[in-house]
């Protein structure tokens, strides 16, 4: 995920920022607890298909 769509990109669900967790495809939302896949490079940032984040996924540092 390059950093351009990184400064531009939040959580649909709160607007908060997002974190980039390459090792998972994902970004997070630690704010709302939610993770969105990103599948060849396209995030798919809809609340209703985003996993739920567990406490000690929010509680981990990148």
């Amino acid at each position: 995920m390059q950093k351009k769509y990184l400064d531009i990109l939040v959580c649909p669900q709160c607007q908060g920022m997002l974190e980039w967790h390459a090792s998972e495809q994902e970004l997070w939302c630690k704010a709302s607890r939610l993770a969105y896949l990103v599948k060849d490079g396209i995030p798919y940032m809809l609340v209703n298909e985003a996993r739920q984040l567990t406490a000690e996924e929010c509680a981990a540092e990148i």
